[in-house]
């Protein structure tokens, strides 16, 4: 129950990173602190998951379903990472072109 809402929480929240690709910094390390909050709550939920496992008698495959679930939970944080990752790297490139283009020398001038 938990987890499932967290999932439909963070596909909300992302959804409405997603909605506006900007490639601009604010945007870039808004989306890696969201993503960032989506781990860490997955990660106490695993925390929590494996501690109550130690309850059980059956330690080890109990284990083995927690972290099943939070490699699953985990795999979509890490696609968003990769889009943003891509975007900052489609910023850095357009920021350098800019930056080259000053340099260049006007070929105007020459006949």
């Amino acid at each position: 129950m938990k987890t499932s809402a967290l999932a439909v929480m963070a596909a909300m929240f992302s959804a409405s990173l997603w909605a506006q690709p900007s490639g601009d910094p604010e945007s870039i390390r808004l989306q890696r602190e969201a993503i960032a909050q989506q781990r860490d709550a997955i990660q106490a939920e695993f925390q929590q998951d494996s501690k109550a496992c130690w309850q059980k008698f059956a330690v080890n495959t109990c284990l083995s379903q927690a972290r099943l679930k939070q490699r699953k939970a985990l795999e979509p944080l890490r696609q968003q990472d990769l889009v943003v990752n891509a975007q900052e790297r489609q910023w850095r490139t357009e920021q350098r072109d800019i930056r080259l283009e000053g340099k260049q020398p006007s070929n105007a001038d020459k006949p």
